[in-house]
C-alpha cells in the first residue's frame, strides 16, 4: 500500500496581530536571526582586541540595511529582470515579496568593503568575523520559507514528500528545511568549529562562501526552479550563483593558507 503523502500543516503566516500592526513568522525568523548576530557578535567583541562595541553595532546595523537593499535588488536583477525593464519602479514594491540571498550577500560584502575601508584595516579580517554570525538568520529564514508555504521543491516520492498550497496536488521536497539544515545549522556548526582555532586571515570567510555556495547548489536539485526561468541550460539561477561563490572562497581560502605559509617560512628563516 503506497502511503498518503503528508498535508502543509497550514500555518498562518501571521503570528499575532495588533491593531492594523501584523508580526509575521518570516520577519520574526530574521528579528531573531539579527538578534543572535547581535548578541554573540558582541560578546565576540569584547574579547577581541580589534573590536570596539560600537564600531561592532554600526556594522550590524548597515550590514542588514545592505542585506535588505541587496537582497531586494538582487532578486529584481536576477529574477525579474524582465519586469523591471518594463516596469522599473517595480524595484520598489517590496509588498509583492521577493528577496535575494546572493544579492544581499553582495550588499554586505560592499558594506564591509566600506567599513573596513574606514577603519584601515583588511576585509578579509572582518569578513572571518561576521562570516560565523550569519548562518543561523540563513537557517531561520528558510524556516519562514516553510512557514509561508512558499519556495517548495520539486514532485518527489519520498515518504516525507510533502503536498504544499497551491503547488499542485503532487508531494513535493520540503526543500526549505533542507536548506535551512544545510545552509543553516550545518554551515553554522562548521564555521564554529573551524573559527575556533586561529586561522589565516581570509580563510574563515572563504571557508563560508565555499560551504555556502556548495549548500545552495545541492539543494537546488530538489527545489522547484522559478516558474518564469525554469532551468538555464543544465542549471538553475540558484545553481549558477552559487557557482561564483565556490571558486571565489577556494581560491580566497587557497591564497589564505598560502601567504600564511609564506610568512611561516620567512619567520623560520629569519629565526635561522
Amino acid at each position: 500500500m503506497i502511503a498518503e503523502p503528508l498535508q502543509y500543516p497550514q500555518i498562518d503566516p501571521v503570528l499575532v496581530s495588533i491593531g492594523p500592526f501584523d508580526l509575521h513568522w518570516y520577519g520574526l525568523m530574521y528579528l531573531i536571526g539579527a538578534m543572535f548576530a547581535y548578541w554573540w557578535g558582541s560578546k565576540r567583541a569584547t574579547a577581541d582586541p580589534f573590536w570596539h562595541k560600537e564600531q561592532w553595532q554600526d556594522l550590524l546595523f548597515w550590514g542588514f540595511l545592505a542585506l535588505i537593499l541587496g537582497g531586494r535588488i538582487g532578486y529584481v536583477l536576477f529574477y525579474q529582470f524582465g519586469t523591471f525593464l518594463q516596469h522599473p519602479l517595480y524595484i520598489f514594491n517590496i509588498m509583492s515579496g521577493g528577496m535575494s540571498f546572493h544579492g544581499g550577500m553582495l550588499g554586505v560584502i560592499l558594506a564591509l568593503a566600506i567599513f573596513a575601508k574606514k577603519r584601515q584595516v583588511s576585509l578579509w579580517q572582518v569578513g572571518d568575523f561576521v562570516a560565523p554570525l550569519v548562518p543561523v538568520g540563513l537557517g531561520l529564514g528558510r524556516i519562514g520559507n516553510f512557514i509561508n508555504g512558499e519556495l517548495w521543491g520539486r514532485v518527489t516520492d519520498v515518504s516525507w514528500g510533502m503536498v504544499f498550497p497551491h503547488a499542485g496536488a503532487f508531494a513535493r521536497h520540503p526543500s526549505q528545511l533542507y536548506q535551512a539544515l544545510g545552509e543553516g545549522l550545518l554551515l553554522f556548526v562548521l564555521l564554529w568549529w573551524f573559527s575556533r582555532k586561529r586561522r589565516p586571515v581570509g580563510a574563515v570567510g572563504g571557508l563560508f562562501l565555499v560551504g555556502y555556495g556548495a549548500a545552495r547548489f545541492v539543494v537546488e536539485y530538489f527545489r522547484e526552479p522559478d516558474a518564469h526561468l525554469g532551468l538555464l541550460g543544465f542549471f538553475s539561477m540558484g545553481q549558477w550563483l552559487s557557482l561564483p561563490m565556490i571558486i571565489a572562497g577556494a581560491v580566497i581560502m587557497l591564497l589564505a593558507y598560502k601567504k600564511n605559509g609564506l610568512a611561516a617560512a620567512r619567520k623560520l628563516g629569519g629565526k635561522a
